[in-house]
C-alpha cells in the first residue's frame, strides 16, 4: 500500500474542518474554514454547496502547508458530516437543491404529512424515530416535490451532505447507515434498507433514494480534479463515513454497549451506545458507525448558540474588554456566570431557540426565561443557560436509564464548549455524574479518518481504529452534592414548564 497518512473531512453547521492521522491514529494535523449558510428567512437554512466545497479546499491547504504534510501519502479519505442536510441531485450529479439543515422549518407541514400517512407509532416501528421539520430529511424530501415539482421531476438521488461529498470525490453516489437512519424511510430496527412500504405511504419514490453502505465502505476512487491538483493522488478510496456524532463518538472510544460521551458544541448531545434496538420517543435513534451497534442520541439543537446568542446580544462590553486584554470572552462570561448563585434566584432557562429535538421533538418550541424578578441580574441569565444545558442533559440521562435499565455514572465530554470549566462543574453537579474531559476537540474529522483508514485497510477494522487514538484526559469533574436543593428546585420547573406552555408557542408562530 502506497500512502501512510489519512484524510477525515468533517463538514459542520457553518465550517469544514479536516484532520490528517498517520498509521497509529497520530493526529498530524488540523485545520478548519468557515462558509456561507443560505438564509432567506428565518426559517430557510441551507448550505451554499460551492462556499463549502471551497471552504474544504480551503482547509486541504491548510493543513497540508501549515503542518508540512505531503498530501501524496494520503491513503484514504473518509467524510463525516451534520445531520441531517438533505440534498437533490441531477442525472449528472449538478445539486438541483443546496442540503437543507436540520434546523430548517420551512417542511413542518410535511411533517406532519408523513405522522398522519404512516402513524407515529408505525414510522417509530421501522425507523426508530418520528418526523420532524428539517431534522428528519423525509419532511424536506416532501417539501420539494410539493414547491420545486421540476427539481423533483429531475432528482437522480436525494441524499444528505456525505452522500455530496462522496460525489464530488468520486463521482458515485451513496449514503451510510448512521445518516440513512434521519431519513424517515430507513429500516432503522432492522432490515436495513429503504422502507418501500414508507415511501408508498407518503409518496416518495424509493428509486430517488441513494444506494446505502456500511460507514467503512468505500464509495469510490478519487477523481476529483481539485483534489488532485492539491497532490492527492488520484485512485485512492473514499470511505463514505458517518454522521458527525457518530464519527466522534468513534474517536473517542464508544464502540460498545453502555459506553457513553457528550458533545459540546452549537448543538450539545449525549451519545449513548446500544447493541440492542431497544428505543424511546424522545431520542434521536441511528445505527451507529460500529456495525452491530446503535446510538442513542438525545440533541439539544441550541444550547452552544444560545450562548453565542447571549454574548452577542448582552455582553458587548465583555467582547470590548477583552479585545483590549486579548482575553478569551467567553472565559470572561465564564467568570461573570459564577458569580450568580446556583438556581440563579429561581431564573429556569428552556434552551429551545430555534425549536427543539430530542426530547420534545417541537418545530415551534422557542427559548424561555422563567422567573425574572427585580433582583434578576445578568450573570443570572448567563448562568441560566448554562444550568438549562445541565437540566436537558439530566432529562436525557434519565430516559437513557429507563430504557437501558442502568444509570449513567460518567461520560466523556468532547468539543470547544467542554473546556468551560464553571459549564462542566455545573453539569456534573445538576446530574450528579463524574465528567472526563479529554483534551482534542475536534474528534468527528478524526473518526473520519479512522473509518478511511479502515476502509483503506490500514486498520484491521473500527475497534482496533479508535483504541489506537490518543484519549488524553485534560480534566475530571467530580459531581459535588453542596447545591443539590437548588438544583432540584429548578430541575423541576425546567421539566414541568413545557407542558404547561407548549400550546402557546403555536400562537405567535409564523409556521404553517
Amino acid at each position: 500500500m502506497e500512502g501512510k497518512y489519512l484524510l477525515g473531512v468533517d463538514v459542520g453547521t457553518t465550517s469544514v474542518k479536516v484532520a490528517v492521522i498517520d498509521e497509529n491514529a497520530g493526529v498530524l494535523g488540523i485545520s478548519k474554514s468557515s462558509y456561507r449558510l443560505i438564509t432567506p428567512n428565518p426559517d430557510f437554512q441551507q448550505i451554499d454547496t460551492e462556499d463549502m466545497w471551497n471552504a474544504f479546499l480551503k482547509c486541504v491547504v491548510l493543513v497540508s502547508e501549515g503542518k508540512g504534510l505531503d498530501l501524496s501519502q494520503i491513503a484514504g479519505i473518509g467524510i463525516s458530516s451534520l445531520c441531517p442536510g438533505l440534498a437533490a441531485f441531477g442525472e449528472d450529479g449538478k445539486v438541483l437543491v443546496d442540503p437543507i439543515l436540520y434546523s430548517d422549518r420551512r417542511s413542518t407541514k410535511e411533517a406532519e404529512m408523513i405522522l398522519e400517512a404512516v402513524g407515529s407509532e408505525k414510522l417509530f416501528e421501522i425507523t426508530a424515530n418520528t418526523a420532524m421539520a428539517g431534522a428528519t430529511s423525509g419532511t424536506s424530501m416532501l417539501w420539494i416535490k410539493g414547491n420545486l415539482p421540476e427539481e423533483y421531476a429531475k432528482t437522480k438521488y436525494f441524499g444528505h451532505v456525505n452522500t455530496l461529498m462522496a460525489h464530488r470525490m468520486t463521482g458515485r453516489f451513496a449514503i451510510d447507515y448512521s445518516n440513512a437512519s434521519y431519513s424517515n424511510f430507513f429500516e432503522t430496527t432492522g432490515g436495513f434498507k429503504w422502507s418501500s412500504y414508507i415511501c408508498g405511504k407518503v409518496g416518495i419514490d424509493i428509486e430517488k433514494l441513494p444506494p446505502i453502505l456500511h460507514s467503512t465502505d468505500v464509495v469510490g476512487t478519487l477523481i476529483n480534479r481539485d483534489l488532485i491538483g492539491l497532490g492527492l493522488r488520484e485512485g485512492i478510496p473514499v470511505v463514505i463515513g458517518g454522521g458527525d456524532t457518530a464519527c466522534a463518538s468513534l474517536a473517542v472510544g464508544v464502540t460498545g454497549a453502555g459506553d457513553v460521551c457528550e458533545s459540546v458544541g452549537t448543538t450539545n448531545v449525549l451519545t449513548i451506545c446500544v447493541d440492542q434496538p431497544k428505543f424511546d420517543h424522545g431520542f434521536i435513534n441511528r445505527c451507529h458507525v460500529v456495525d452491530g451497534t446503535w446510538i442513542y442520541q438525545g440533541a439539544m439543537s441550541h444550547t452552544g448558540s444560545a450562548y453565542q446568542w447571549f454574548k452577542d446580544e448582552f455582553c458587548r462590553d465583555l467582547q470590548d474588554e477583552s479585545e483590549l486584554t486579548h482575553q478569551d470572552v467567553f472565559l470572561r462570561m465564564n467568570e461573570e456566570a459564577a458569580k450568580s448563585k446556583p438556581g440563579c434566584g429561581g431564573l429556569v432557562f428552556l434552551p429551545y431557540m430555534l425549536g427543539e429535538r430530542s426530547p420534545i421533538w417541537d418545530p415551534y418550541a422557542r427559548g424561555v426565561f422563567f422567573g425574572i424578578s427585580l433582583q434578576t441580574t445578568r450573570s443570572d441569565f448567563n448562568r441560566a443557560i448554562m444550568e438549562g444545558c445541565g437540566y436537558g442533559l439530566r432529562q436525557l440521562a434519565e430516559i437513557a436509564g429507563r430504557v437501558t435499565g442502568k444509570r449513567i455514572g460518567e461520560f466523556v465530554s468532547i468539543g470547544g464548549g467542554a473546556k468551560s470549566e464553571v459549564w462542566a462543574q455545573i453539569k456534573a453537579d445538576i446530574m450528579g455524574v463524574n465528567i472526563k474531559v479529554l483534551d482534542l476537540n475536534d474528534m468527528a474529522p478524526i473518526g473520519a479518518a479512522l473509518l478511511g483508514g479502515v476502509g483503506a485497510g490500514v486498520f484491521k477494522d473500527v475497534y482496533e481504529a479508535s483504541e489506537k487514538v490518543e484519549k488524553k484526559v485534560c480534566r475530571v469533574v467530580t459531581a459535588s452534592h453542596e447545591n443539590d436543593e437548588a438544583y432540584e428546585r429548578g430541575y423541576r420547573v425546567y421539566t414541568e414548564l413545557y407542558p404547561k406552555i407548549k400550546d402557546l408557542y403555536r400562537v405567535t408562530s409564523n409556521l404553517y
